[in-house]
Formats: structure tokens, sequence, C-alpha cells
């Protein structure tokens, strides 16, 4: 078996798990999904979720890779010492490769969206209005392109393609994103935008539907439950307080997602100003495919700032898009190459020809599966998954597991508590959200 890569540094491996959490689940979806359920009432409620099931969902994940220094398939398999634990491994890896065929059709879109202001500038008005057109012809081009620049940071392996990357693109990530919010909040009518997004309707945080909205939320922007961070916790060295690692990937995480509102649901509003009709019946138009027509029109009657805004907008979302493919790319990868002894570079092309294929089905069918997937991963398997850890962590996982360990609990009550946290109340909490929808 090819010998084992790692992260050098604590930082380089905030950095990489905070930009696989940090990505379009924060900035494309997050903003969608707090407009559409009451601004104030469900950044509340997200950030309740975050708290008591995103959080020790995000330890319990971590925590597994990290002790078992190994791909989530083996990882489960060995704390399970069964085949349930390889049937959840490759459940997670499914869901990898289930998120990376639609998350990188969208990601192409922001990287054509970003292309398109700049061929304006440059006097190509026909191939700028292509690129800011839906069409199969376009994700058939732009899909593969992503899937390549991901393929070709992560085939460089952890050290030398993930952390080195990471660390370059985290902070450039979030220099752009200051600059955006504060260019957008001196815009005429950002102020109701903020009002509408900070101030909650506590009537409506316990709404059901919002409620899961919130926790599918928190799950797919933390990328938790499709095995991306157990990947990651495997390439830490063992010895490492977890607890304040994952805190330290939670805080940075839910700041982009909050920061992301502060910029997409303003810039609403600045649209809506404009003239622009954003809202039906307090719903967005166009849900998640808004920011593709509402923003590129209020950028350009900005004029050649407008553009350049656009141009800096779409790019920070392709930068945040690429820097959650690598961790679900990592994966498949991973496993490949423990489990198969299959070399890096072929299990990367390999795994890419599989999303590929995946996505051109999507594309092909786009109305009829696109928004099911969707749906399907945030809302059924990434949670289904954070329960399977939850009772990893809690139940099956004998040998050891620190959270389980008598001595070890007895030493240290912080550990004792978040063991018993882990083993009865995030299992609970779970079950109650599922049963009220399905009730």
């Amino acid at each position: 078996m090819a010998s084992r890569d790692a992260f050098h540094s604590r930082l380089g491996f905030i950095l990489a798990a905070a930009g696989s959490a940090i990505g379009l689940g924060n900035i494309w979806a997050f903003p969608t999904n707090a407009a559409n359920n009451g601004g104030g009432a469900f950044l509340f409620v997200y950030l309740v979720v975050t708290i008591l099931l995103a959080l020790p969902a995000l330890y319990a994940e971590v925590y597994i890779g990290n002790q078992a220094q190994k791909n989530p398939v083996a990882a489960l398999e060995e704390a399970t010492q069964s085949k349930l634990g390889r049937y959840g491994g490759i459940a997670g890896l499914c869901g990898a490769i289930m998120m990376l065929s639609f998350y990188t059709i969208v990601a192409g879109w922001m990287l054509s969206h970003a292309l398109s202001p700049l061929f304006q500038l440059l006097g190509f008005d026909d191939i700028a209005q292509w690129l800011a057109t839906d069409s199969s012809a376009r994700n058939f081009l732009f899909t593969p392109i992503f899937i390549l620049l991901g393929a070709a940071i992560i085939h460089q392996g952890v050290s030398a393609g993930i952390e080195k990357w990471s660390t370059r693109l985290m902070p450039m990530l979030l220099v752009m994103m200051i600059a955006l919010i504060v260019y957008i909040l001196q815009q005429p009518g950002a102020m109701e935008g903020l009002k509408v997004y900070l101030i909650p309707d506590f009537s409506r945080v316990t709404e059901p539907d919002l409620i899961v909205s919130a926790m599918g939320q928190a799950f797919f922007s933390l990328s938790i439950g499709v095995g991306g961070m157990m990947v990651y916790g495997s390439y830490m060295a063992k010895g490492k307080d977890i607890g304040k690692l994952v805190a330290s990937i939670t805080l940075l995480d839910t700041s982009i997602a909050i920061l992301a509102g502060l910029l997409i649901i303003p810039a609403l509003f600045v649209a809506q100003h404009a003239g622009q009709q954003v809202f039906v019946d307090n719903h967005l138009i166009g849900e998640g495919q808004l920011i593709f027509s509402i923003l590129p029109t209020l950028f350009e009657s900005l004029g050649s700032i407008g553009l350049l805004v656009a141009f800096t907008f779409f790019a920070l979302l392709s930068i945040a898009a690429l820097t959650s493919t690598i961790s679900s790319t990592e994966v498949p990868v991973a496993y490949l190459v423990e489990s198969k002894d299959i070399p890096r570079n072929k299990a990367t092309w390999m795994v890419s020809a599989v999303v590929f294929t995946a996505s051109s089905i999507i594309i092909l069918n786009f109305e009829a599966i696109f928004g099911l997937i969707i749906q399907g991963l945030t809302t059924i398997l990434q949670p289904l998954s954070c329960l399977f850890y939850f009772v990893v962590v809690g139940w099956l996982w004998k040998r050891g597991n620190k959270l389980t360990d008598q001595a070890t609990l007895q030493a240290h009550t912080s550990l004792r508590l978040l063991s018993y946290y882990i083993k009865f109340i995030c299992p609970i909490l779970i079950s109650v959200v599922f049963y009220n929808v399905a009730f």
C-alpha cells in the first residue's frame, strides 16, 4: 500500500477543513434558504441547530477518522468491527459522488458567470451573453473544466495539493467577501434587506419545514455526512485537541455563512429597490437560480464598476466551490488508494470520470432530477449519516474510543459530558426532527 500523506500543520488542517465546509452551501444555498424561510428566523434556528447537532456531528466524524487514521470506509469498519460500518462508509462514499454530481454543475455556473463580465468589458458581448445564459452546451463545457481543476489539486496529494491550495484560496475568499459586503451595504435598499436578515420573527422558529431546512443547511454547509471531514481528520496526527480544531472549523464556517447572508440578502433588496421583481408570495423567484438572473442584472446596471463587482462576486463563489469539491473528491480517492492499492493519479482520474458521468446524467435530465438529488442528499442522506456516526461513536465503537472508555471518562468531566450528549441527546434530536416532518 502507498505511504500515507498528511497535513503538515494545524493551520493547514483548519483551513483545508474550513475550505471543505465553506463552499456553495454557505454562499449560494444559505442566503437562498434564509430569504425563503423568514430571514432572521432561519438564521436563529440555523445557529441553534449548528450548536446542538452540526457541531457534535462534525466532532464525531473528524474523531472517527483521526483515531483510525484510515479512509472513511475502513475507519467505520474498524470502529464497528462489522460489515455495518463498511456499508455506512460506502454510503458516505456514494454521498460524496452524489454531492459532486450536482456540485460541479453549479460550480461550472459560477465559473462561466465570472468570465461573462470580463468578456463584456472586452467588447465580446455575444460570448458574454452565451456564458451568462443557461444551456446544456454551457454545462457540458464548464462542468468538466471544474472537475479537472479539482483533480489537478487532488492528484498532488494532501500536503502538496490540498493543504497548499487551501492556505492560498481561503484568505483570498475572505478578503473578497468583506470587500463586496462593504460595497453592497452602501447601495440604496440594502438596509431593508439587513433588517429582514438580522431581525427574526420568532413565531416561525418552530415550523418543522424551517427546522429541517436549517438542519440540512447546517450539515450541507459543514460538509458533514459524506466522509470528507472524516478523511481530513485521518490526515491529522493523533493526540491533537480535536474539540478545539472542530470548534475553529465550525466558527469559521458559520461566520462565512453569516457574512454570505450579509452580502446576498441586502443585494437582493438593492435589486428590488432598483425595480426588479425578486419575491413572489414571500419566496424568491427561481429559488437557487436567482443569483444568476437578478444579481448579474443589478451588477450590469452599475456600469463598468458593476461588471468588476460581478467578476469578483462569481470568482468568490468559484473559489468557495473549488475548496469544497476538493474534500468530497478526496473521499473516494482515498478509498481507492488505500483499500484498493490504486495509485493516486489513476484513482483521481477514475473518480473524476465517474463524477462527470453522473453530472452528465443530471444535465440531460436536469428538470426531473436536479432538485431531487439536492433534497435527497441534504435532508435525508447527510442527516442519516450523522445519526449513524453518533450511534457508532456512542454505542458500537468499543476499542480505542476515548468517548466510551470509562477510565478516560472518569478523569475528564468534559469528555464524559460530550460522550453522554453524543450517545443519547444527538440521536434523539435528529429522530424528533424527522418524526415531526413525517407526521
